[in-house]
C-alpha cells in the first residue's frame, strides 16, 4: 500500500499510530484548573507616607489601581470602606521581602497592617502576597506611559497594587488556588 501525503485539508491528519503519542506530548495544552473565583479583590500596597490600592473586575480577570491613601492609622479604615464600597470578597496586602526572601521594617509593617485589616474585616479574607518589584515594575510602566517623576510619585502606589493584585490573580488562575498565605487577626486588632 503507498503511503498518501499528509495534507492539510484535513481529510486524514495523522496516522491513527500516532494519534496517542500527540495526545500526550507538550504540543497540547494541559487542561486549565479550575476556574478563578469571582468577585472583586482590592490589593493594597502598604508604604509609610501612602498606601496603595488596586482594584479588579468581578470577574478576578484585570486588576486596575483604584486610590492612593495617607498613610498611617486611618488607612486601614479607609480600606475597610472601601471593601465595603466595592463588596470585595477578599484583599490582598503586599509583602515587601528583599531578592533573598529576608524581612525587614516594611515587611513587618505590612505584617501589622494585614493583622489589623483582618480583625477589621473579619470574614472577608485577608491574605499576604510576595510584592517584590511591584514598585519598579509600576515607575517603568508610569515612565513608558509618559508620566515625569514628580507625576509618578503620586499613582505610583496605585499603580504599585495593581501590579500586585494581577500577579495574585493570575497566581490564582494558573494553580486554582488563592495566592498568597492568609492572615489572622492579632489580639487586640480592630480594638
Amino acid at each position: 500500500m503507498p503511503l498518501r501525503p499528509l495534507g492539510v485539508s484535513g481529510s486524514r491528519s495523522h496516522p491513527p499510530r500516532l494519534q496517542p503519542a500527540l495526545a500526550r506530548s507538550a504540543l497540547v495544552p494541559s487542561p486549565r484548573p479550575g476556574p478563578v473565583r469571582t468577585g472583586v479583590r482590592l490589593a493594597v500596597d502598604v508604604g509609610s507616607v501612602r498606601v496603595g490600592v488596586a482594584r479588579s473586575d468581578p470577574g478576578g480577570v484585570l486588576a486596575s489601581p483604584l486610590t492612593v491613601l495617607r498613610g498611617g492609622r486611618a488607612a486601614a479604615a479607609e480600606v475597610v470602606a472601601l471593601v465595603a464600597q466595592n463588596s470585595a470578597i477578599e484583599v490582598i496586602v503586599g509583602l515587601p521581602t528583599s531578592l533573598s526572601g529576608r524581612e525587614g521594617s516594611a515587611a513587618a509593617g505590612a505584617r501589622q497592617f494585614a493583622s489589623e485589616l483582618a480583625g477589621l474585616l473579619a470574614p472577608v479574607p485577608v491574605r499576604l502576597v510576595d510584592e517584590r518589584f511591584t514598585t519598579t515594575t509600576a515607575h517603568d510602566a508610569l515612565r513608558r506611559g509618559g508620566k515625569d517623576s514628580r507625576a509618578r510619585r503620586q499613582v505610583v502606589d496605585a499603580a504599585a497594587a495593581a501590579v500586585l493584585l494581577q500577579a495574585a490573580l493570575d497566581a490564582e488562575r494558573s494553580s486554582g488556588r488563592p495566592p498568597g498565605q492568609p492572615v489572622t487577626a492579632t489580639s487586640g486588632a480592630g480594638a
